[in-house]
């Protein structure tokens, strides 16, 4: 069986970008440039008055002294007649400096009577101006292809002029849950049925991810209805089934996978939870097939099929951040195999502590839904002792143990 790190660099080895698409500025929030924005004129355009105050000489003003106040400018004002030495223009935060001055006296450094102001402290030479291009020049890259887009990259494309934004496009993925055992959301659960939750979270997760699901429903424990429901999602950008991935009678997703031309890649991966995870592709498409329980599903989803989704998103970094953990609690596994332990995480003076978010067997979907983070215990030790330092895949950035 592959390593989950080896079968990671092979799923993300086999996909890449979708196709490009513009969309207007603010739809491009949370998404990924495409193509490099670079500065079609200068930022500021002209050199401009960072304070409220008055446009001086400097030279006027080595020592304090009063200046006539000849005029006024305001932020998108223009004054053209040059500036002569004695005379100062009163300006606001934002407006062009005018011709002569090469300064600006703050209004709280200074007095003002009838038409005279008076400076209080001698005036350095470029104080307080704002040059031309001294934030972006003309031609420059200001946000690399590949960049997420967040508020700061809105203001800047604004800054450029861009009403449109290239953006690679939302890969849409198709979810497929099987087996008899299910129903739908809404429908009752009688005795022996299970409501098709699988379904929701990974929809939930795709949509996360910045993704489009489309939920293809339950497929019911024939072959035929796989196959029709299969060849469906198979028009979509991905394909991700939810269990009938074993080797059980009813367990038919190998099989009609193969009947409609996938490349299977691999069927199982050297982890725990998660073990009987397959993935494959059919035209450029990928395949994910997960198991059927809610915690494995889960997992997989996260160790796998997002950071597929992100590479497909022309995201550059696709990979959640890990973090040390002290374990507060001794843990033990069997040998041969991974395990993605759920934690609980809390700080202290010497770091981030790391406790069991309750029962680990992977139809408990509470510990999913409590867990900071996913503790990843190497194959080869089986004991973990209270004190120990694991690495930890952090699930919850907005956790309380990030808090300052």
């Amino acid at each position: 069986m592959l390593t989950f790190e080896a079968a990671r660099k092979l799923i993300l080895d086999s996909v890449s970008p979708c196709g490009v698409e513009r969309v207007e500025i603010l739809q491009s929030l949370g998404r990924t440039l495409a193509e490099d924005i670079v500065a079609p004129w200068n930022l500021p355009a002209s050199d401009n008055s960072a304070m409220d105050g008055y446009a001086v000489v400097s030279a006027d003003c080595r020592e304090p002294g009063s200046l006539e106040v000849i005029g006024s400018i305001q932020a998108g004002g223009v004054i053209n007649s040059v500036v002569i030495t004695g005379c100062a223009i009163k300006i606001m935060t934002g407006a062009r400096i005018p011709p002569g001055c090469d300064a600006v006296v703050p209004v709280e450094e200074t007095e003002e009577q009838n038409s005279f102001v008076y400076i209080k402290e001698p005036v350095r030479k470029g104080q307080h101006i704002r040059l031309r291009g001294e934030d972006v020049r003309e031609g420059e890259t200001v946000i690399p292809v590949g960049t997420t887009i967040r508020a700061p990259e809105i203001s800047m494309l604004a800054s450029c002029g861009r009403v449109f934004v290239p953006v690679f496009r939302r890969p849409r993925v198709a979810i497929l849950s099987t087996g008899d055992e299910l129903v739908e959301l809404g429908e009752p659960a009688t005795p022996g049925k299970i409501i098709n939750s699988n379904a929701f979270s990974l929809a939930a997760s795709v949509r996360e991810a910045g993704a489009e699901p489309i939920i293809l429903g339950i497929a019911r424990d024939n072959r035929e209805d796989h196959r029709i429901k299969m060849r469906e999602g198979l028009k979509a950008d991905v394909l991700i089934t939810s269990a009938g991935v074993s080797a059980g009678d009813y367990d038919h997703v190998r099989d009609v996978l193969e009947e409609l031309g996938v490349d299977q890649k691999f069927w199982k991966v050297a982890m725990k939870p998660g073990g009987p995870t397959a993935f494959g592709m059919k035209d450029g498409k990928p395949v994910f097939s997960l198991p059927g329980n809610p915690v494995s599903t889960m997992v997989t989803f996260e160790i796998f099929v997002r950071p597929a989704l992100l590479r497909m998103m022309g995201r550059q970094r696709v990979i959640r951040p890990t973090m040390k953990v002290t374990l507060a609690e001794e843990v033990r596994k069997k040998t041969g195999k991974v395990q993605f332990v759920r934690l609980l995480i809390d700080q202290d003076g010497r770091g981030f502590r790391g406790r069991s978010s309750g029962d680990q067997n992977t139809g408990i979907l509470k510990t999913m839904l409590m867990a900071d983070a996913m503790a990843v215990l190497p194959a080869g030790e089986s004991l973990f002792a209270a004190g120990s330092e694991v690495d930890a895949i952090l699930l919850r950035e907005d956790a309380g143990m990030l808090e300052g």
